[in-house]
């Protein structure tokens, strides 16, 4: 699939420009919803974890048949179109609220229609970058944008529990919405797609069947899936409960919440930083499994603690949590990138994506029951043990013998990328 970019290195900027604004809105936003439904509406632990279900559920209903409509569809158009959606969806909650018609209700659905938008935009907006970048390229761009997206993490919630503590949760979601508005200016002025399409497509179900098939079957990157799957089980419950925790055990202020969840930026900027000397060094193979260990150990670090005790365990353990999942990530989405025949890289993403990430409202909702009946503490302890099985699952791999993820050889080849007529597999 190839793109028209008249000037690729522009294109790219536009395109990472796009993201970056977009993504600073969100990381204000990330502080401004949940703290809109616990100050605003009194939301209990199990609507928090609904809320949280929620904004990742359409990975479970659309997430397979998402990748078939990116191919499919202008992915200008997409990306457009999602941005737009996920802005009118946050505007209706200042909207609601000044009319004094706000519910927990508005917030699942604004939730829901954010999330069904997103997947459309993060398949069509990781589809997108290896046809902008070289090969050689894509690990330093992934890091790159990893980069971005945690230096919002880092300075987003800050300056949202700020914005939060002076104009109040509710008005602080304007500017995330504005976020997506300039987003979609931005995509919008980026060349269209260019790729021939069949006379006749595929059957959707025959589509899917393939994208899947090419994921689950290959031999690294299937349990490099099922590791990303058990990490962002933990993911959806540090989600669900971490404004929860702060705000209700260890009774923390709005500013110093945006402080403390601005921790997963500090971590995520690490990690981004240090994954390609650290794969250098090590390995990508060995990279990933001390990533995961080092996953473990941070969300075993994040409920330790009262006190200033406990605002400290809670931020070092989220920056190791974290820089372990964004080095973890970078790898595998640019081993993904490489491995998968262009005409199934959507599908590709789209099918990892449904697995992985499916798995973060179901984290979501499972913390935000066992937190009302155990609270926030106990539930974070519980949620180590799917963390332990990111690494175990690493070493029960081929993976354990390998330094780089494209060392592997079956039978004789080597596995990146293999003929997809086989209908081998790749990993998200």
């Amino acid at each position: 699939m190839g793109i028209d970019s008249g000037g690729g290195a522009a294109v790219f900027w536009r395109w990472w420009t796009a993201g970056a604004t977009s993504a600073v809105g969100s990381a204000v936003g990330a502080v401004a919803l949940p703290l809109t439904a616990l100050t605003v509406l009194d939301a209990s632990a199990f609507e928090m974890g609904l809320i949280t279900a929620a904004g990742y559920v359409a990975w479970i209903v659309i997430g397979l048949p998402a990748g078939v409509v990116v191919q499919r569809l202008p992915m200008r158009g997409v990306q457009v179109g999602a941005d737009l959606a996920r802005a009118a969806a946050v505007v209706s909650i200042p909207l609601a609220w000044w009319f004094d018609r706000l519910t927990v209700a508005q917030l699942v659905i604004v939730a829901l229609v954010t999330s069904f938008a997103n997947v459309l935009f993060d398949v069509a907006n990781s589809t997108f970058l290896p046809s902008i970048v070289s090969r050689e390229q894509l690990q330093s761009r992934n890091s790159l944008t990893s980069g971005t997206h945690a230096a919002t993490q880092l300075g987003g919630p800050s300056a949202g529990g700020l914005v939060v503590q002076v104009l109040g949760a509710v008005p602080t979601l304007l500017v995330d919405a504005a976020g997506y508005l300039v987003s979609a200016l931005l995509l919008r002025t980026l060349p269209e797609r260019r790729a021939q399409a069949p006379d006749r497509w595929p059957p959707v179900r025959a589509m899917i069947r393939e994208g899947r098939r090419f994921v689950v079957r290959h031999p690294v990157m299937g349990p490099c899936m099922w590791a990303a799957t058990a990490a962002n089980t933990v993911c959806g419950a540090q989600q669900a409960l971490y404004a929860l925790y702060l705000v209700r055990e260890l009774h923390a202020a709005p500013g110093l919440v945006g402080l403390l969840l601005a921790a997963d930026g500090v971590g995520s900027l690490i990690g981004a930083a240090l994954t390609n000397r650290v794969t250098a060094r090590l390995g990508t193979a060995r990279a990933l499994i001390v990533a995961g260990f080092a996953a473990v150990a941070g969300a075993l670090v994040v409920p330790l603690g009262t006190g200033w005790p406990g605002f400290a365990a809670f931020a070092v353990g989220n920056v190791v949590f974290a820089a372990a999942i964004v080095m973890f990530s970078v790898v595998t989405r640019t081993y993904r990138q490489i491995a998968s025949p262009p005409d199934l890289l959507s599908r590709v993403m789209a099918t990892v994506r449904f697995v992985s990430w499916g798995a973060i409202p179901i984290g979501g909702l499972v913390a935000g029951v066992v937190a009302g009946l155990l609270g926030g503490r106990i539930t974070l302890l519980i949620f180590v043990v799917p963390a332990v099985c990111i690494p175990l699952v690493l070493l029960a791999s081929p993976i354990r013998r390998l330094r780089d993820l494209t060392d592997y050889r079956g039978s004789g080849e080597s596995t990146g990328p293999p003929p997809h007529q086989r209908q081998l597999a790749a990993d998200a």
